[in-house]
């Protein structure tokens, strides 16, 4: 591999994990606001405070704040109804993840990334008006909304797979995603705030107004490949085109059989399908969690809901950071780096979701063991997230749209389920929730430990000079 020192400060391949972080910050945003909108959009006995709902656990009392005015409809959806609209979204995302990642190698990621944010931005502005409808129009867009959000990510592991040196793969991704953590942890007290002093229709309004300026940015500044970046350094371009040569596959035949045969492959599926439920069980329930059961209001609902991301967005970046380390000073193989930070992220937040499942009422250590179970998730960040770029890079895009597939079922039948098992409400019905995810997140970690891998497959290139 060839050696050229390039600076990170003022590189494109920086400024691309930049601007694609904030795009993953305009996706979640949209994907999460419905969570926290939710709570203020049903037609629930409320005290006459008007701030929370009844609540297993003692409400807590707010400071003084202005009286609230809600000249948006209210609606009497059940439990049922409820889960079924908040995991309708996946419903659309899980249609494009294996196109998403064919056409962005066929055609180039840019633009189709582009116009997935932005066909979402749309729907998410038509959001109130579907509601008002009735919730089979509701869930409709959000259905709508997941078909164009679908292509994001395998898009993007496209465009890593041109942009990213090897030995930056963990530093440049968890950069890029980061922005789906802040997205949430924005976005979730964001919304609590703006269903306060607003209404709820307002949570869609800005957040889609802010998908639209991303838009314009990315369509100016985001550019397919390194070669075709017209204000790239030579110094750049040629480190990054020759540290790739060696890993990229020549042929502009697509191994399909080779890819759903490969071990590996299975071995990331397995672990993404298993992370993915506890994350989207926190991601679309923890708000309703917060409200029903910790009683707290919609603006306190929103901070406290935030705080797992926070933490898994600055593990996520420190992880990327230290497993780089490993690799590039310390000479780790890739493949022990992986499974040793897919194992933390998966096993750790396990153990705490649980054991936030037994802190009855005390509402601090609740919300410190939910936080710390998804800081300790975004350990994996650099394992088996970015696992796809180290077997196929040529492939990443595919490869992400395969596992993503899989990897969105529990989006579609975790909050039904979870739904499902706690129409009371109880402390006790929750536990059966967590103790659910806690199993399948330690099933995942198991099979990616014994079957993952870090060394470029055979299939991926045709003279694969990489050991494990």
């Amino acid at each position: 591999m060839l050696k050229i020192k390039t600076p990170a400060c003022g590189s494109s391949r920086y400024g691309l994990a930049l601007l694609s972080s904030l795009g993953f910050f305009v996706v979640y945003s949209l994907r999460v606001n419905l969570s926290v909108a939710m709570v203020d959009m049903l037609n629930s006995t409320r005290p006459a405070t008007g701030n929370h709902s009844s609540s297993i656990c003692p409400a807590h009392t707010d400071p003084a704040r202005p009286t609230r005015h809600h000249p948006a409809g209210v609606y009497s959806w059940d439990s049922e109804t409820q889960g079924w609209i908040l995991g309708s979204f996946f419903y659309g995302y899980i249609l494009t993840q294996v196109p998403g990642g064919y056409l962005s190698g066929r055609y180039g990621p840019k633009w189709l990334l582009g116009f997935g944010v932005l066909s979402t931005v749309v729907f998410t502005l038509l959001t109130p008006t579907a509601a008002d409808l009735g919730p089979g129009y509701l869930i409709g867009v959000r259905v709508l909304e997941g078909i164009g959000e679908g292509v994001t990510f395998p898009s993007m592991y496209a465009m890593w797979a041109a942009w990213a040196p090897p030995l930056e793969r963990s530093r440049l991704l968890t950069i890029s995603y980061i922005g789906a953590q802040l997205g949430t942890v924005i976005s979730l007290p964001l919304s609590g705030e703006i269903c306060f002093y607003l209404d709820w229709t307002y949570v869609f309004y800005v957040f889609g107004a802010v998908g639209l300026v991303w838009f314009v940015l990315w369509a100016f500044l985001a550019f397919d490949t390194p070669d075709s970046h017209p204000r790239i350094s030579e110094q750049e371009r040629l480190y990054i085109t020759s540290s790739l040569k060696n890993e990229l596959s020549t042929s502009g035949r697509i191994p399909w059989r080779a890819i759903l045969t490969s071990g590996p492959l299975w071995a990331i599926v397995v672990a993404h399908f298993s992370y993915n439920w506890t994350f989207y069980t926190l991601l679309t329930l923890l708000p309703t969690y917060m409200n029903d059961v910790l009683g707290f209001s919609i603006q306190q609902n929103g901070l406290l809901s935030a705080l797992p991301y926070l933490g898994c967005a600055v593990m996520a970046v420190l992880s990327g950071q230290l497993a780089d380390y490993l690799r590039e000073t310390c000479l780790y193989r890739t493949v022990t780096v992986r499974k040793c930070f897919s194992i933390v992220g998966m096993i750790g937040p396990a153990v705490f979701l649980v054991a936030a499942g037994y802190t009855g009422c005390n509402y601090v250590l609740a919300v410190t063991f939910l936080t710390v179970s998804s800081a300790l998730g975004g350990v994996s960040a650099s394992g088996f997230n970015i696992n796809h770029l180290d077997i196929a890079p040529s492939y990443a895009g595919i490869l992400l749209g395969i596992t993503n597939t899989f990897a969105t079922i529990p989006g579609m039948v975790g909050p039904v389920i979870a739904r499902a098992l706690t129409k009371q409400n109880t402390i006790e019905e929750w536990q059966s929730v967590f103790y659910i995810a806690a199993a399948i997140n330690l099933f995942g970690a198991a099979f990616y430990a014994l079957m993952g891998r870090g060394a470029v497959q055979p299939w991926a290139v045709h003279a694969a000079a990489h050991g494990d």
